[in-house]
């Protein structure tokens, strides 16, 4: 009778035994393509660099990871998308301050949340933003800009790629900080924004470093300052506006962060699998290399709780700017 009492548990224990087997061979990840959604259109800067990150990540995980651009509405449509998708580790975003931080107060009825809607992944790290001015405006510096602006209040205005972009709400921010009065004009785009400086019909812009770079050492543009808290690695020459600011503009920090994020209830294994996997590629010699080329400082602190954080305070931060801005978009 005890020989078959052990038989028994013997065939029950086989039994579970090989029905945990298929389990732990199907939790295995991932095991199909991953789809990597951009935000925005295909050619810009976020995109180039998803697709670098996309090629490298293949290789590291096996697996085909497909760039899948979801443009409009300044980056809302594909964050939304992305929100409201399978949370199965297979649908991630490469996420900017746009559709991480500033659009949660910037648009009425966004229907996320970047603070609860994703499980963060990963920081890449920002792009800076640079103060550049036409070379004839008459200023060296910061200071002097300042200085300048104060004599003849609102005389001095400044380009953006549109209301709301962060080159508008970088001079929204240092119009509050500085106590200046630069007058808003809004393009529908950098390249146009960008046009009109260069041939002299707007006084300055904020623009991303990598824009501005061939421009700054052709001396079509004066960069004043790095529009960060410390120097651009890229161009280390120029200082921050922090810098030369004042007291007023001690913390002035507008950049272009880089983050990737999966929908919120993705599985923590998961989340760690990724986040080892893009950092292993962002360690690689060539990701480094082709991102700093690209101006991109990378982040030092590459855990999903950094990321985390810092969307929670890019939020906060924005909120306020948003409001003093007066700009609401739909």
């Amino acid at each position: 009778m005890q020989i078959a009492k052990r038989a028994v548990f013997g065939l029950i224990a086989g039994a579970a035994l090989a029905a945990a087997l298929p389990a732990v061979a199907q939790d295995k990840f991932p095991e199909r393509p991953v789809t990597f959604v951009v935000p925005f259109p295909p050619g810009g800067p976020t995109d180039a660099m998803a697709r670098i990150l996309a090629t490298e990540l293949t290789r590291e995980l096996g697996q085909s990871v497909v760039v899948d651009n979801r443009a409009g509405a300044g980056g809302n449509i594909g964050a939304d998308a992305v929100a409201r998708a399978t949370p199965d580790g297979y649908t991630i975003m490469f996420g900017t301050s746009g559709p991480l931080a500033i659009n949660h107060s910037l648009y009425k009825g966004l229907k996320y949340d970047p603070r609860t809607s994703f499980e963060p992944i990963i920081y890449v790290g920002y792009l800076p933003n640079v103060l550049v001015v036409r070379p004839n405006l008459g200023v060296n510096s910061v200071q002097e800009l300042i200085v300048k602006e104060k004599a003849k209040p609102g005389a001095l205005n400044f380009a953006s790629s549109g209301n709301g972009a962060s080159s508008h709400l970088a001079g929204v921010l240092f119009n509050g900080m500085a106590g200046t009065q630069l007058v808003h004009v809004p393009y529908k785009g950098t390249g146009p924004a960008l046009n009109d400086l260069l041939a002299g019909q707007v006084d300055m812009t904020f623009t991303d470093i990598l824009t501005a770079m061939p421009y700054i050492k052709s001396d079509k543009v004066k960069a004043l300052g790095v529009a960060t808290a410390k120097r651009s690695s890229a161009m280390p020459g120029i200082p921050t506006i922090a810098e030369l600011g004042g007291n007023d503009l001690k913390g002035y920090d507008v950049s272009v962060f880089f983050g990737v994020v999966a929908p919120k209830g993705t599985p923590a294994e998961r989340l760690k699998v990724l986040n080892q996997a893009f950092s292993r590629v962002l360690a690689t010699d060539k990701v480094k290399q082709t991102f700093a080329a690209q101006g991109l400082e990378a982040s030092s602190d590459q855990t999903p709780a950094h990321l985390g954080h810092f969307i929670k305070t890019e939020v906060d931060k924005w909120a306020r700017v948003v409001e003093q801005s007066g700009v609401r978009l739909d």
